[in-house]
């Protein structure tokens, strides 16, 4: 099939979304789909066969897009519309693939150009609207409806998590097909340069934080719990991984002022592909996220480590986490803290989680199984598209 493929987002870049696009634009490129992306001018290119990138044009001082909603990114949402509209035109396409609020592009060209799309979604675009800005609330009815429009007129729906596709229900979809994120250390090397206790002069247990440090990601949560479990005991380090410039000297401040800067060592971003290596190095990971439905990407990494997981005990790890393969914790700096506290003085508990977080992942939430998923959407669609070519004479 000829699709044209919207990414509304820096591609590639090391982070959650740009890299589930690249997992899907692997996947179809290896079924020998012919696939055009439209994204945005940051980010760097990726060689796929059949795959063709293009950008839109750069805006000056229009840079550094960060995930969720903002004012630089609908400036860039803004322009895809005038790329897509041109590609479209053309008539090569037989469907159109839409990430996120991309979809109301794809809408506008299926009522310009009757090409069918796919629905991408990440996340509950009215919700994070709502939970970015919260004075938007009361236009919460308006949005759910722009919602229902791309879900009801799109010929599939691809919610990444379970929380997701049942909410959407109640719009009745012509299809949904969850595809859940997937572990990255399959991609990834053990053969890192850095060994963080020796540079960091670390002797005690790590706990380890990786991702970016958005809002919604918990990360005051996790500082204010790491600082009561300091009190109890002195036998850990905190390292966080990701996060830009602003949020390290944001997040370096509140350690400072909470007392714990001695026991939190920032190492800022470093690249997907050695995210096995660092995990490695680590006692126990977090996942502190206090906002969104959507599974965070790092959980599938995470487990499929073989390292304890402590995690808020909230929907948007629970459709994934349970107490046989991690430890859930309310998220309060309290409850939060005890979590630590157990899994420190516990590291029999640790192995144990390790080794059940690890095995269900690597059943469950492989690139093989990624790929399988893809592939079965794709046939469904092509016998949709062309009934009359899958007919046998």
């Amino acid at each position: 099939m000829k699709i044209l493929f919207l990414a509304p987002h820096p591609f590639y870049q090391d982070r959650g979304t740009p890299i589930n696009t690249g997992f899907f634009l692997r996947a179809l490129s290896e079924n020998h789909h012919q696939v055009d992306v439209v994204t945005f001018p940051e980010g760097k290119d990726i060689e796929l066969e059949n795959v063709r990138i293009h950008r839109t044009i750069k805006v000056p001082f229009v840079k550094n897009i960060k995930p969720g909603f903002s004012g630089k990114k609908l400036v860039y949402d803004f322009l895809m519309i005038f790329k897509v509209m041109r590609l479209a035109a053309s008539g090569k396409y037989d469907l159109i693939q839409a990430i996120e609020e991309s979809v109301f592009i794809a809408l506008l060209m299926k009522l310009m150009f009757g090409i069918p799309y796919v629905y991408d979604m990440d996340s509950s675009i009215a919700q994070q609207m709502i939970e970015q800005i919260p004075s938007l609330k009361p236009l919460a009815g308006v949005f759910n409806w722009f919602e229902k429009m791309a879900v009801q007129n799109a010929k599939a729906v691809v919610p990444v998590c379970n929380a997701i596709a049942e909410d959407i229900a109640r719009y009745q979809p012509e299809k949904v097909t969850l595809l859940p994120d997937i572990s990255l250390l399959e991609e990834s090397t053990t053969e890192v340069n850095e060994d963080i206790r020796k540079q960091l002069g670390i002797q005690n247990k790590i706990l380890m934080y990786v991702g970016n440090l958005e809002g919604y990601q918990g990360i005051d949560l996790l500082l204010d719990s790491f600082a009561l479990t300091l009190k109890s005991t002195n036998q850990a380090d905190l390292v966080i991984i990701g996060g830009d410039e602003a949020g390290i000297e944001k997040y370096q401040a509140k350690s400072t002022q909470l007392g714990i800067n001695h026991k939190v060592h920032f190492l800022g971003q470093r690249p997907a592909k050695n995210l096995s290596g660092y995990l490695s190095q680590a006692d126990i990971l977090v996942s502190p996220r206090t906002k969104g439905i959507n599974t965070p990407m790092k959980v599938y990494s995470y487990l499929d480590s073989g390292k304890a997981v402590l995690a808020t005990d909230l929907l948007t790890h629970t459709q994934v986490l349970t107490p046989e393969v991690s430890m859930l914790a309310q998220p309060t700096p309290e409850d939060f803290s005890q979590g630590m506290i157990e899994l420190i003085n516990n590291p029999n508990l640790c192995s144990e989680l390790g080794n059940a977080g690890q095995q269900l992942v690597q059943e469950k939430h492989s690139y093989s199984a990624f790929r399988k998923t893809v592939n079965g959407l794709y046939c469904w669609l092509q016998r949709e598209i062309f009934p009359t070519q899958l007919q046998v004479g």
